[in-house]
């Protein structure tokens, strides 16, 4: 019988592993697990990074000959992460021909540091761009108010862009405007378009987390919004991805795409990030199950891909209730839980978690180099 993933394919939907380390592409397992159709991409992110470097020895060869370099943490790190990024483009680029550029891609994100600064966010973009020198890479650049303008000059540039930590609808909507301003800019250079990808990973499992807490707040006081409030736990994140989907569609089937569309152009896939079930009380597949579409990507850690190859039901999910969506974000507001404010304050803490990995990772690449490293 096909796996769960194969069968999501066939559905319209590509599942990237979200999760890098150099141990799964030495020991052939990464090779393996896109030879069985489980992998069509790879997502990497500062915790995910940290992790690798923090809690295994993996790195530790690479970094000796380091030590009296010069160089900073940073940019040792960014030196380790390019091999590793390099590793994984290369198993994945007969993926990415034969998809003829659908899938394949793997994601290196920029400084969380640089997240509210557009000029150096760029500058990073180029320089990480060339030095990893591969087309099936792809440069994640957070959905921030900075991001956005780094967004549009990237794909004018001709680079491929993940945009990250997108939580809001109207955040969302800027960010495929970006994206179409930045593909605009280069037609109107006389540049080509074709060979150009970006994907929006958008955040899911986090959402619940946030709403939530407030939900169970409004629960616990008892009184008369606290029954409407139970119904809502848990409803939130599906909500809000399936009213992104059904932004994406109306964008990337208007005009304005279309233009593009005769040049070559590709859309810009939505991916659902996060999608790992953080509470125990709810299934842990559900960020998989409930958000199957065309033209979607669904990046997954390993538990929850193992979970889903293991008990994973794969039916067309994504447009289903729409107006109960819409009713759901409606119900949340009369209880006073501000969308607006929830993804505002996700959008702060994103940026803030992956800072913070982003600097245990850096004091650990100290640590092991010694004092050395500055």
């Amino acid at each position: 019988m096909m796996n769960t993933t194969l069968q999501l394919l066939e559905a319209g939907q590509s599942v990237w592993y979200d999760n890098i380390q150099r141990n799964l592409l030495k020991n052939g397992e990464m090779a393996g697990m896109i030879a069985r159709g489980e992998i069509r991409g790879v997502t990497s992110n500062p915790s995910i990074f940290m992790n690798a470097i923090t809690k295994s020895q993996d790195y530790d060869q690479s970094l000796l000959p380091l030590v009296d370099s010069g160089l900073s943490a940073e940019e040792i790190f960014f030196r380790l992460a390019i091999e590793d990024i390099q590793a994984a483009t290369d198993l994945f680029l007969p993926l990415y021909r034969q998809s003829k550029g659908g899938d394949g891609y793997v994601s290196l994100e920029v400084s969380p540091y640089l997240a509210n600064d557009t000029e150096s966010t760029l500058a990073q973009v180029k320089k990480l761009w060339q030095l990893v020198d591969r087309p099936n890479l792809m440069i994640k650049i957070p959905a921030t108010k900075a991001g956005i303008p780094a967004i549009t000059a990237a794909i004018a540039a001709g680079i491929n862009v993940n945009v990250t930590l997108i939580f809001s609808l109207q955040r969302y909507s800027e960010v495929m405007d970006a994206y179409l301003k930045g593909l605009e800019q280069r037609t109107a250079a006389g540049m080509p378009v074709d060979t150009i990808a970006s994907v929006a990973s958008f955040f899911v499992s986090r959402v619940d987390t946030n709403v939530d807490k407030r939900l169970q707040s409004i629960v616990q006081a008892g009184g008369a919004k606290a029954k409407q409030a139970e119904v809502l736990l848990g409803k939130a994140a599906i909500a809000n991805a399936r009213l992104a989907y059904a932004a994406y569609k109306k964008v990337f089937s208007g005009e304005r795409f279309l233009k593009l569309k005769q040049q070559g152009a590709r859309v810009q896939r939505p991916l659902w990030a996060s999608t790992s079930t953080k509470n125990p009380a709810y299934r842990d597949v559900m960020y998989v199950e409930e958000l199957i579409g065309r033209d979607t990507i669904n990046t997954i850690p390993q538990q929850t891909l193992n979970a889903f190859l293991d008990h994973g039901k794969v039916r067309p999910s994504l447009e289903k209730d729409l107006t109960g969506a819409t009713k759901t974000l409606a119900d949340l507001e009369m209880l006073g839980i501000s969308m607006d404010e929830v993804t505002y304050e996700l959008e702060v803490e994103g940026v803030k978690t992956f800072a913070d990995a982003f600097t245990v990772l850096l004091d650990a690449v100290k640590a092991k180099t010694g004092a050395a490293v500055q």
